[in-house]
């Protein structure tokens, strides 16, 4: 078989009937299997899936899910050479999705996996839109295949081009398998993907960037649930690669100064609603003090951590991520 398409699902609602329909539609010139892995889903998903007798279901238990866990077992279910995964709300924007991004990856003998870029849906916010476009813009300016090699020098010194090689999304993602067997994917609850890029990168494999391979995935947060990812996700970052983002006050306060002017600015020159305008800023605040506090959380009673978080089950599993060394920088 040449790929494999690997999403796993837990309650994905409407988008996931788009999602498959659209996976199971891909125009490729060799044969792909489709491998959905449930987690215990109450909200119609099976029954999307069994309508398609072309689709392979496997279900798990919830408590046996795990970001790594569940796509290694994806990659042993199926027997693709190149295994792409989606997440249950990631709707590929076109039929040749799964061709651009097994393409990418088949560009060089030493590329293990390539990832595509993400559009905001049409629904998304402004700020959301534009944000998303910024971010993919800066992989633009790069290579489309990097490696360690690519900037010796610069890979052991500048921790900013370290974060830029490891970015990698299972979002929207290709593996190559024979790379997969010798380092598969870490068994933790968060940034399984750009742990595993980071350590291909450190094996001396190198990573593709597939913009023509792109999936709709975007979401709107409110202000406290932006708070508890960004202190998930500087939390994590801490623990697993040994960065502090917006560690210090002052440089969490000048982050938010920055960001709001630069989105007022904004609002201006796109016409945006002040509330539009005044909920972003809400937003930055809470990113930037979310990722503040996630960068001190070793210093919180675990008591604190629990209620900041958004992911109960990551902080109870980040230092026991730690000490099997999983950290990675």
């Amino acid at each position: 078989m040449k790929a494999s398409v690997v999403i796993p699902t837990k309650n994905p609602g409407p988008v996931f009937r788009s999602v498959l329909d659209r996976v199971i539609a891909q125009a490729c010139p060799w044969p792909f299997e489709i491998l959905i892995i449930d987690s215990g889903s109450t909200d119609g998903t099976l029954d999307v899936i069994e309508s398609h007798p072309t689709v392979r279901l496997h279900r798990i238990k919830p408590q046996e899910f795990g970001h790594g866990r569940t796509r290694n077992l994806g990659v042993c279910l199926t027997t693709g050479e190149f295994v792409a995964f989606l997440t249950h709300d990631a709707l590929p924007v076109d039929t040749d999705w799964l061709a651009r991004i097994v393409a990418a990856v088949e560009a060089g003998p030493d590329i293990a996996g390539a990832f595509g870029r993400h559009v905001a849906y049409p629904e998304a916010t402004a700020f959301t839109t534009r944000d998303l476009e910024a971010h993919f813009a800066a992989f633009d300016a790069l290579p489309s295949v990097v490696s360690r090699a690519t900037d010796a020098a610069r890979y052991e010194t500048d921790q900013g081009w370290r974060q830029r090689l490891h970015f990698y999304s299972d979002n929207n993602s290709c593996l190559r398998r024979s790379v997969w067997e010798k380092i598969p994917y870490p068994d933790v609850e968060f940034a399984e993907d750009q742990i595993w890029a980071d350590r291909i990168i450190k094996a001396g494999y190198a990573k593709a960037y597939a913009p023509d391979a792109a999936v709709y995935h975007s979401h709107d947060y409110g202000v406290f649930e932006k708070f508890q990812r960004a202190f998930d996700e500087s939390n994590a970052f801490r623990v697993l690669f040994g960065y502090r983002l917006n560690a210090r006050p002052l440089r969490a306060l000048l982050s938010i100064g920055w960001l709001s002017r630069r989105d007022i600015a904004f609002a201006i020159r796109n016409r945006i609603s002040p509330i539009e305008t005044a909920t972003q800023i809400l937003l930055n605040v809470a990113t930037v003090t979310g990722q503040m506090a996630g960068s001190h959380a070793a210093r919180l009673p675990e008591s604190v951590r629990l209620r900041l978080s958004r992911d109960k089950r990551l902080q109870h599993s980040l230092p026991a991520a730690a000490a099997a060394g999983n950290k990675v920088s």
